[in-house]
């Protein structure tokens, strides 16, 4: 599977509540926003980023990407930002898609190479992280040509949860190390940022 059929979403289209409110990705984290670690790992892994958040697309000017929100309204989760990553990439021919949390700055750099690599030995329809024991959903690559499926899941059936979606698909999990620290570690509340920062000294 070349880099060149691999679009990538940055997930940002959540309401944060957990901390406070706003835009969790623009949180200082030494001395750059979360987003900007984020997209140092995830733009050497695929062909070209999408972020997908909601509101006012300004905010996220400096960044350079394209900012696309939500095909479906209603606030409908991760579902609906792997969605609108899946039509976006269809409207320019890639076939697959990796999609990225965008409060997680510590994620795999190999990523989305052990993910396709997982889908291609195992002959599975779509791919996503694991790491502790625990399935990482967000974290995932899903190839485009479902998307009529997922926009039917989403908009017909109310489907919210990503891993009742992939249940109905043979899904390849890949477990990644959790030593030094969790890859997938996430920045929920504000005293996360704290340990982040920690955490980011270990590396």
């Amino acid at each position: 599977m070349p880099l060149e059929a691999i679009a990538g979403v940055l997930l940002a289209g959540g309401r944060a509540r957990r901390m406070g409110g706003g835009d969790k990705g623009l949180l200082a984290l030494a001395g750059k926003p979360i987003l900007a670690h984020v997209i140092e790992r995830a733009t050497p892994q695929v062909q070209m980023l999408l972020l997908n958040a909601n509101g006012d697309p300004a905010r996220f000017e400096a960044f350079g990407l394209p900012v696309v929100a939500d095909v479906i309204e209603g606030q409908a989760g991760p579902l609906a930002g792997v969605l609108t990553g899946l039509e976006w990439a269809a409207e320019h021919e890639y076939e697959w898609l990796a999609s990225f949390a965008t409060d997680a700055p510590f994620f795999p750099e190999d990523l989305v190479a052990r993910l396709i690599e997982a889908v291609e030995k195992e002959g599975a329809d779509l791919a996503c992280a694991a790491s502790n024991g625990r399935a990482h959903p967000v974290f995932g690559l899903w190839p485009v040509a479902l998307k009529d499926a997922l926009r039917r899941a989403v908009v017909e059936e109310g489907m919210r949860k990503v891993d009742r979606w992939t249940a109905r698909y043979r899904l390849a999990s890949v477990e990644f190390e959790s030593e030094p620290i969790d890859p997938f570690f996430n920045a929920n509340r504000p005293e996360d940022i704290e340990q982040a920062e920690e955490l980011l000294a270990r590396l």
